[in-house]
């Protein structure tokens, strides 16, 4: 979508969802390049920004606020946790990672980096009886900042650059190894079982790149990509690791498990946790 006029920018531009089996990706701002497109000067943003030090960028962020009133256990996705796991381990995850929760039972994926800037919030409806996601006309995601931008003329021009989901957690826990996995569902279930990692989320198969890693500089990372993708992202730790000069392992725990059925599926290692607890 055009951030500008909230209309779809061409039918060809965007990602297939499911990656694994067709892999289409045409970004918009390929898209402006090929079209000799230029996008008109934003007017400045009446809102929070921060100033990233790596590119001299300004980023804009939203006020913590709305986290605090956000958060809640009245989402679907936690119904459906309450399903498997203890109230301790169920608090645990809430107060790591500020789940938040919507009138309808969406739940609130925060993105809030390492200096507690609240990036923005991924906002996705699940069945609380199975765990999947569900999806509408207009997909099955929704972005804080979208609905800001709609809402408050002060947002309208929001200069979005993406973390890490569970990336805030890194400054409380210094020592610890960091585990990363494709989705936030994913990362939040994982921290209940392997609680000597901290668990964040890429946010999509695609959500690995050298400037969302910098933070993770002289960790020791291990990478848990979903059944189907290990080839894909054990090359990007190959980038990565060229770069970065540090380690970074990638497992082949859900790739080895998983049936051909659940590559198709996009089996990940939420999906083995259930099955393991069932």
């Amino acid at each position: 979508m055009d951030g500008n006029t909230g209309e779809p920018i061409h039918p060809t531009v965007g990602i297939c969802n499911r990656a694994i089996k067709c892999g289409y990706h045409y970004p918009p701002r390929q898209y402006f390049n090929d079209h000799k497109y230029n996008k008109p000067n934003s007017a400045p943003l009446q809102a929070h920004t921060v100033r990233l030090k790596t590119s001299q960028r300004k980023i804009d962020c939203i006020p913590l606020s709305y986290v605090k009133q956000s958060v809640s256990f009245n989402s679907n996705f936690v119904r459906f946790l309450c399903k498997h796991f203890s109230r301790d381990k169920i608090e645990k995850a809430m107060r790591n990672y500020a789940l938040g929760a919507t009138k309808n039972g969406s739940v609130i994926f925060w993105q809030i980096d390492i200096k507690g800037n609240v990036r923005t919030g991924k906002i996705m409806q699940y069945n609380p009886a199975t765990g999947k996601r569900i999806r509408h006309k207009s997909g099955a995601i929704n972005w804080v900042h979208n609905i800001l931008k709609r809402r408050d003329p002060n947002y309208t021009n929001f200069n979005l650059d993406q973390c890490y989901f569970g990336e805030h957690l890194l400054k409380f826990y210094p020592n610890k190894p960091i585990a990363i996995v494709e989705a936030e569902k994913t990362a939040v279930i994982a921290s209940m079982i392997y609680t000597n990692y901290i668990w964040l989320a890429a946010g999509n198969l695609n959500g690995l790149n050298i400037e969302k890693f910098k933070v993770l500089r002289d960790r020791y990372v291990i990478l848990y990509p979903d059944a189907g993708c290990y080839e894909k992202w054990s090359k990007k730790a190959a980038q990565l690791k060229s770069v970065m000069k540090q380690q970074i392992k990638v497992s082949d725990l859900v790739e080895k498990h998983a049936t051909n059925k659940q590559i198709e599926e996009g089996y990940d290692i939420a999906d083995y946790i259930i099955e393991e607890i069932r």
